[in-house]
């Protein structure tokens, strides 16, 4: 089930990547963006028809939006489409008017949803926008760095988002009535990271290596027996998926002068957590500077519902997590997985006496459980 969660992209490759097969308009990549033409026609970037919003997360930064113009309709949109939206024009989401000023988070049917909430449009204080539904509600989000977020709107889930498994489709668009035509640009969908994108996966006994520098971005998957590394160097960001008996690795380097620990150098890498609920969990995270141990260090990790002092506590992880050599090992049993019902944000901390290093944070992204 292809979970909205788990589509990433940040647009740096120059091309329309595969998983926006739909795309229409004469969209295009180019400088790092994704580029929406606004005029009196209709575009958009869009994926198949074969996601899934139901227990997902998602967001994306709208870096530049169309002008009013003489137009007395000009928008940047990012909706969740059902099925049948070309019949029941039933979608969720949100719509930035370029002529009104206002940012509108919507629930639609028809497409209208006479109680959709607005506030009025700052490209800065609204610059990212997040969508997220946890069995129980749907939540509009919005953020001026992907990091804090203020929640501007909160529904009960409609019947539809349940039902429509493997059939949502995502849609980044513009449109205008009239005016001069410009465009809306996309970035950063589900990646805070801008660097450039590789992939490998493993299957079977096969291994799968995604090497990067700088500020690229490794991506690896791995299954049955398969393992998954990700190695990179400086500001890295790492993302690796297991299944099965599968183990993902996360491996850094780090240095530092004199005054403390080398690895009081290294900067946070963003890993994402893709938890599948009900079914063990293992990881192991790897620092690679040749003799590095963290003897004496000890480790420590949360998932909580966001970022904030007074978030909501989801999952300790400390009690699930041991340190041995220059490893960090997260091993969360599925009996303890099964309590895992939404979304998170998670980091995971190691300590020494007064010096506390965080090593890698991100998104904690809970896969809710069929069979059971």
């Amino acid at each position: 089930m292809p979970s909205l969660s788990t589509l990433t992209d940040n647009f740096n490759d120059g091309v329309i990547g595969a998983n926006w097969g739909n795309s229409y308009g004469g969209v295009t990549e180019s400088g790092g963006k994704a580029h929406v033409p606004c005029g009196t026609g209709y575009a958009g970037y869009q994926t198949a028809y074969s996601w899934t919003l139901a227990g997902a997360s998602f967001f994306v930064a709208v870096t530049t939006v169309p002008a009013a113009s003489t137009a007395t309709e000009a928008y940047a949109s990012v909706f969740v489409n059902a099925a049948d939206i070309a019949t029941s024009g039933v979608r969720i989401g949100f719509v930035i008017n370029a002529v009104s000023g206002l940012l509108k988070f919507s629930s639609e049917t028809g497409y209208y949803d006479p109680g959709a909430v607005t506030v009025t449009y700052s490209a800065v204080t609204h610059k990212f926008l997040r969508l997220r539904e946890d069995g129980t509600n749907v939540y509009w989000d919005t953020s001026p760095d992907g990091t804090t977020w203020t929640n501007q709107r909160t529904l009960a889930t409609p019947g539809w988002v349940t039902a429509s498994i493997d059939t949502c489709a995502l849609d980044l668009s513009a449109h205008r009535d009239a005016g001069t035509a410009d465009e809306a640009q996309y970035d950063l969908f589900n990646t805070l990271s801008d660097g450039a994108v590789y992939t490998g996966s493993g299957t079977g006994s096969a291994q799968s290596a995604a090497t990067a520098a700088g500020t690229h971005i490794g991506v690896g998957s791995g299954s049955a027996l398969a393992q998954t590394a990700a190695t990179a160097s400086a500001r890295a960001v790492y993302h690796g998926t297991a299944t099965g008996s599968a183990q993902t690795d996360a491996s850094a380097s780090a240095s530092a002068g004199p005054e403390y620990p080398e690895v009081a150098g290294l900067s946070a890498g963003d890993w994402d957590l893709y938890i599948e609920q009900g079914s063990t969990f293992v990881q192991t995270y790897t620092v690679t500077d040749a003799g590095f141990t963290w003897d004496g260090w000890s480790a420590r990790a949360q998932i909580r519902t966001a970022a904030t002092e007074n978030a909501t506590l989801l999952l300790d992880l400390t009690p699930y997590l041991t340190v041995t050599g220059a490893a960090v090992r997260l091993a969360i049993p599925a009996a303890i997985t099964e309590t895992l019902t939404q979304n998170g944000r998670w980091d995971l901390e190691m300590v020494l006496g007064s010096t506390v290093v965080r090593l890698l944070n991100g998104r904690a992204i809970v896969s809710l459980e069929v069979t059971r």
